[in-house]
């Protein structure tokens, strides 16, 4: 949402906001909720279906009529043809300082949980295409500036070898994913994840024999067993049998989601 609003801003686009602000019953978003609409573009989402179409409707006639920012109550019944059962109040006004929803939305991204991405080998580069659509800080790392191809937008590719330096620089309740192109270079920053003891979700690619042989060079240097239980390897073990990258990013992207998304 962020790249939008830059881009809206500095091209001069009118853009309304359209906000949830009361949810009641079962709805498809819940009350804080937001969406951009300009003219013929949006980002973000209050739960789609007629709901949604609606108020763009409404929002784009207000970009080109002007007028006071509205409310609209809607029961999410027949009369819509959308039976989720409850209602929402939702606010729809036009945005007068762009600078501030910037400051806004940067806020907003500040604020979520942050997770980094050891590799951008094909896996990598799948995977970082996958969890960018999650609400993630992604932070993309890798030595080799040539592997990582285009970067998602919204993700922070960091050109560096100084591992240590990034991950001593990681918050507590973060998350690491290690995927580098060295089994060695994944020992060494798997294990000093696991030493930390503060990481939400600490994962590394890799078969179960690969986990055993791991797990004994952990215990010889005195990371506690209860921390090595903690690793996550194989990484997006649904039970398929699928390796093909983008299917190893879908179920390891659902994985991360359960663990940082589903409480």
């Amino acid at each position: 949402m962020l790249e939008a609003i830059r881009c809206w801003r500095d091209a001069g686009e009118a853009v309304a906001r359209i906000t949830v602000l009361v949810a009641k019953g079962s709805t498809p978003r819940e009350a804080g909720a937001y969406m951009l609409v300009t003219s013929r573009e949006q980002v973000g989402t209050i739960g789609g279906g007629r709901l949604e179409w609606d108020c763009m409707a409404e929002a784009r006639t207000l970009l080109i009529e002007g007028g006071e920012r509205l409310e609209r109550h809607i029961p999410l019944g027949p009369a819509i043809n959308q039976c989720c059962g409850g209602a929402v109040t939702v606010g729809i006004e036009r945005v007068v300082d762009m600078d501030a929803l910037e400051r806004e939305a940067w806020k907003e991204r500040e604020g979520l949980p942050q997770l980094i991405l050891f590799g951008a080998g094909h896996v990598g580069r799948a995977l970082a295409k996958s969890l960018a659509l999650l609400p993630l800080q992604l932070i993309w790392v890798d030595a080799r500036e040539d592997e990582f191809g285009p970067v998602p937008p919204a993700v922070d590719a960091q050109v560096t070898s100084d591992w240590e330096s990034v991950l001593d620089a990681t918050p507590a309740g973060s998350g690491i994913l290690v995927l580098t192109q060295s089994h060695t270079l994944d020992a060494l920053i798997t294990g000093a994840a696991l030493a930390r003891n503060d990481l939400r979700y600490v994962g590394m690619i890799g078969s179960r024999t690969k986990r055993k042989r791991f797990e004994s060079a952990f215990r010889a240097i005195d990371i506690q067993q209860e921390q090595i239980d903690k690793l996550v390897c194989p990484i997006g073990d649904f039970g398929v049998r699928d390796k093909r990258p983008e299917m190893i990013a879908a179920f390891v992207t659902a994985e991360i989601a359960a663990r940082f998304l589903g409480e």
